[in-house]
């Protein structure tokens, strides 16, 4: 009885020394677990990385739209809208007006060349769909609804030592089409040349010019017509 009483004991004491490292163990756990804590200034950290990821990603998407759908950048090259326009003036488009209305005559415009549609011209309005373009005698004359008899157009962009070139040119206009020439007459490879523009090759018009600096202007060269039998 005794010896079964001191076995006893003694496994009752194992028992309990196990019980207590387990119990040791437990909070040392607890104990590591607490040393390490998340670091609020990390979290913040974080947050602020998103945010500028977030702005950055939504800056570019508006940037591609508006590249896309609303304004583009030109540089112009040559002399063909000399005074209007020369070499190395920097142009923003306005893409998105012609999808809303249709173009006018004496606006300034940027299309795709028919003739090679990578490149891309700058020249002005002069004649409308169903309309009929006279050039005679260094003058243009419309002949449309209003005015079948014709109409002389004056052009106040040219300068007055300038014509409107030595080609006689008589082009009726289709529904879709229009006709266009550069300021400098006798420098500009326009409609007198390669024929009537078609509306769907017209990227946009000239919104603004922002070079030179001394030329900044909205609605660069547009022009309101006068017009003389």
């Amino acid at each position: 009885m005794l010896k079964s009483l001191k076995l006893q004991s003694i496994l009752t004491k194992l028992l309990d020394l196990f019980k207590t490292d387990k119990t040791e163990n437990k909070d040392f756990k607890e104990d590591f677990i607490e040393t390490n804590p998340t670091d609020p200034e990390t979290e913040e950290a974080k947050k602020e990385i998103k945010k500028t990821i977030l702005s950055t990603t939504l800056f570019v998407l508006v940037l591609i739209i508006l590249r896309v759908y609303v304004v583009s950048p030109f540089i112009v090259s040559g002399k063909s809208m000399y005074p209007t326009f020369d070499s190395w003036h920097y142009i923003l488009i306005d893409k998105i007006s012609y999808r809303l209305s249709e173009p006018k005559r004496g606006d300034v415009i940027v299309f795709h060349y028919p003739r090679n549609p990578k490149r891309y011209f700058i020249k002005r309005i002069i004649g409308l769909p169903g309309e009929k373009v006279e050039i005679k005698n260094s003058h243009v004359k419309i002949y449309n609804k209003e005015n079948p008899d014709g109409i002389i157009l004056n052009e106040p962009y040219i300068p007055s030592s300038e014509n409107t070139g030595a080609t006689e040119v008589t082009v009726v206009l289709g529904d879709n089409e229009y006709f266009v020439m550069g300021d400098n007459r006798d420098a500009s490879a326009d409609s007198r040349m390669w024929g009537p523009l078609d509306r769907d090759k017209i990227v946009g018009k000239a919104f603004i010019r922002l070079f030179p600096f001394s030329k900044i202007e909205l609605f660069p060269g547009s022009s309101k017509y006068e017009f003389s039998n």
